[in-house]
């Protein structure tokens, strides 16, 4: 084990450093403070790199130690519904030590049953991180009473295990939202507020349902798919324009999943379902709140998390194999055995790919570039095939640099590039995600111009200066871990909807025209809601 290094993960636990004359610190939400210090309560893990002078080449001491393993995460907590529970182990050895590669895949055992009915139907998942730590997910597929989860190292209790999840613990499919938007989000430990969401919302101090139902439409309903929403006493209404909506099932799904843990504000909004961003006028013009999974610095669309990352959320070890967890435990061989070629693979849906293909094929020591799919310039394929086989998304990570570029729009596949341990190359761009505002170049991931100019440039310098471009790697995949998880854009959906209803200045309706969006019915494993209503101050005013 490499003690030069520790990882240190917080989750409100106290730790002992040999540095700072042994003085108590605790490490909280992603910040050391004293122990006199109060903490902000704001993100359930972060990482922190903290340099021990140690004698060169210290090993350690012994393997992992039960008693002094951390344990810690939301899925420790009974109140923290998500589709995939979650939480985290590190490896600590006797002398308190870090590990900071894998003590073995098998180290530790996960059980999770629950104490009032002998056969539980959850699937565990114990997923090793490489780098001392392991991601613990957890699919329950109905509710139960009094939860436990046995966390065991050689038959021997990690931690303070057994954990014990006390009342009734939701799975997913139980739709029994938390009345009091506000317990939820301190439940959840959510941020009070997102940049992204103050920076699309400054541009609509005022938003109108009446008005809106009555222009959006007509603005914009003949040339585009867009779905007008309304949710209503926490229920999902829906009035589909323009001819290509099937992509609405993303969106519907979100909300049902969002409502059914924790009561939503009325509101109304449009939402579009196309690729490119829709609001192009400018600030000094009548602007209207359109929802787009994408934003460009030439629109006003208010940004969501995209709804491949949000299905991913909703489907973790459900239907899709490729979400923030996983590939936390597919994150390829250490630093040091990576591949030293840049790898991309993707389809012909922007120019750029087609240079960036061909760099790779004049360069093929440093760049391996490929497509998998020919759709946009079919008529090129002569010169930039021929098609390779699509490969597993986790094989990119043997490779140490991942080469992100546009697609139609921004390409969607960022977050899990950032998670995957990789240093990631990204093209400059006028399109954003959610949470581009929060990333900084050279710091979570390396810049290269648009036009590609610079790409070779950059890559030769991420080769002659490996330990920089480790640390930009490690930066990004701490902020994927920190920032993209599921608990986060659960939280970034809810407190958007939440601003954005603050700005309504006339009543959410359900318009003429409007479907309910049905929540699905459970007959096998029905869910009984046992939560007190409680009347907030949004409901008494509704009520009045």
């Amino acid at each position: 084990m490499n003690r030069s290094r520790i990882y240190f993960y917080s989750f409100g636990f106290t730790v002992q450093f040999d540095l700072c004359q042994r003085t108590n610190l605790v490490l909280r939400e992603g910040a050391l403070f004293s122990a006199a210090e109060p903490a902000m309560p704001q993100l359930w893990s972060f990482v922190l790199l903290w340099a021990l002078r140690t004698p060169s080449g210290g090993a350690a001491d012994s393997g992992p130690s039960a008693a002094g393993s951390l344990v810690w995460g939301p899925g420790l907590e009974a109140d923290v519904v998500l589709p995939a529970r979650f939480f985290f182990i590190q490896a600590v050895d006797g002398a308190g030590q870090n590990f900071t590669s894998s003590p073995g895949e098998k180290t530790f055992q996960v059980k999770v049953s629950s104490l009032s009915e002998p056969f539980s139907r959850i699937w565990v998942q114990v997923l090793d991180r490489k780098d001392g730590s392991f991601v613990v997910r957890y699919r329950m597929y109905a509710s139960y009473t009094d939860l436990q989860i046995q966390v065991l190292l050689k038959d021997q209790n990690v931690a303070k295990s057994p954990y014990i999840l006390k009342g009734h613990v939701y799975h997913e499919g139980c739709d029994c939202p938390e009345p009091d938007g506000e317990v939820w989000a301190e439940q959840m430990r959510c941020p009070a507020s997102f940049p992204q969401i103050q920076r699309d919302l400054s541009a609509f101090p005022r938003v109108d349902p009446q008005l809106n139902a009555h222009e959006i439409p007509q603005r914009f309903g003949r040339r585009q798919s867009l779905c007008h929403y309304t949710i209503k006493d926490n229920k999902v209404y829906i009035k589909t324009h323009g001819e290509h909506v099937g992509f609405r099932i993303f969106m519907d799904a979100f909300l049902l999943s969002l409502t059914r843990k924790v009561r939503v504000p009325d509101l109304e909004l449009f939402v579009n379902l196309g690729d490119w961003p829709l609001e192009k006028r400018q600030p000094h013009e009548k602007l209207h709140p359109i929802f787009s999974w994408c934003g460009s610095n030439d629109t006003q669309d208010i940004v969501m998390p995209t709804y491949d990352l949000s299905e991913s959320v909703l489907e973790t070890m459900g239907r899709v194999s490729l979400d923030m967890l996983s590939v936390q435990g597919n994150s390829g061989p250490p630093w040091g055995q990576k591949n030293q070629t840049a790898l991309w693979r993707g389809r012909d849906s922007r120019r750029e790919r087609l240079e960036l293909v061909k760099l790779g094929r004049a360069h093929p020591d440093l760049l391996d570039a490929a497509f998998t799919n020919f759709f946009f310039f079919k008529h090129d394929e002569g010169l930039y095939g021929p098609l390779v086989k699509h490969m597993s998304f986790f094989d990119f990570f043997k490779y140490k640099y991942q080469i992100n570029i546009d697609g139609t729009v921004a390409a969607y596949r960022f977050p899990y590039l950032l998670a995957g341990g990789s240093v990631v190359l990204k093209q400059d761009s006028a399109y954003y995600e959610h949470f581009y505002q929060e990333l900084t170049p050279w710091e979570h991931y390396v810049p290269f111009k648009a036009d590609l100019s610079d790409l070779l440039e950059k890559l030769r310098w991420a080769r002659g200066h490996d330990e920089q471009a480790k640390r930009i790697a490690l930066a990004g995949q701490q902020f994927a871990r920190t920032h993209l998880m599921g608990d986060s854009v659960f939280c970034y959906y809810f407190r958007l909807f939440q601003e954005y209803a603050k700005r309504q200045v006339s009543e959410p309706e359900v318009r003429e025209g409007m479907e309910p969006v049905e929540q699905p019915k459970d007959d096998l494993f029905p869910c009984h809601c046992h939560r007190t209503q409680r009347s907030t101050p949004e409901m008494l005013l509704q009520q009045s």
